[in-house]
């Protein structure tokens, strides 16, 4: 259960930090967020132009007196999934207003095989990419019920990798996640400003392969970035929830990552 102390400019952490009471699917056991959280989400589909070209996402927010902070969700190789509308929902219920573009939406939207969508994704052009996520960010800024001066952004495996590139590319994000994802070349990572948290799977060699570079270039440039690799589990445990105490521990530390950065 115990590790290595995570540094304020990176470092490795291994081992799980506690029970966690928040998780990313609703489930009967959960454990209810605090009173001012508790109430309803409302969620619904939204659609907003990139260029010449309409994006479709998936927004959700909590019914909260005042605004509330930003988390962009970029999905997986899969496309738009059950899995990424019920992390949007949850960052709702965590208080957070969540808005996760298809970033397929170009291509006619996620199709209902996942072989085809990984196929889309991969022809994707990167530009192109951080285009729509611009979109995206301009569009939940004008939401009434989100702190335009709070974003942050979160990704799943092919969509981690995304998450950090984005963080690379848009300096007024106040904070990024990356969930086994790849990161990005040293010289981008010099353009970070946001705070960054980094969720890896011990049984995951491709994706942490490449830690000891992210690593290097975090201290090397001075730049925030802790991360932890969860023992036990493999790559998208967070989805696959093999070890639900390892997920709900990831979980509760993406979300005070975010309360901490975003709501202050």
């Amino acid at each position: 259960m115990g590790g290595k102390a995570v540094g304020q400019t990176g470092g490795l952490a291994v081992g799980v930090v506690g029970a966690v009471a928040l998780v990313v699917a609703t489930e009967s056991r959960s454990a209810r967020p605090p009173d001012r959280l508790s109430a309803d989400i409302h969620a619904e589909y939204v659609k907003f132009p990139s260029g010449r070209d309409t994006i479709t996402a998936y927004l959700a927010y909590p019914e909260r007196k005042g605004p509330a902070p930003v988390v962009v969700v970029i999905h997986e190789i899969f496309g738009m999934s059950d899995f990424i509308r019920q992390t949007t929902e949850q960052l709702a219920k965590d208080g957070f207003v969540a808005i996760a573009p298809d970033l397929l939406s170009r291509r006619g939207g996620t199709p209902p095989s996942t072989d085809d969508a990984r196929k889309l994704i991969a022809g994707l052009d990167p530009d192109t990419v951080t285009k729509d996520l611009d979109a995206t960010v301009a569009y939940v800024k004008r939401v009434k019920a989100a702190r335009p001066d709070r974003v942050g952004v979160i990704g799943f495996c092919w969509g981690g990798g995304q998450s950090f590139r984005y963080a690379t590319n848009n300096p007024s994000l106040g904070a990024f996640v990356v969930c086994y994802g790849p990161g990005p070349d040293a010289m981008s990572i010099a353009r970070i400003r946001a705070k960054g948290l980094g969720v890896y799977a011990e049984n995951d060699a491709r994706i942490n392969a490449g830690l000891g570079d992210v690593d290097a270039a975090i201290r090397t440039y001075h730049k925030t970035y802790r991360y932890t690799v969860y023992p036990g589990v493999g790559h998208g445990f967070l989805r696959a929830r093999e070890k639900p105490e390892v997920a709900d521990s990831a979980w509760k530390t993406i979300v005070g990552f975010f309360r901490e950065s975003l709501e202050h």
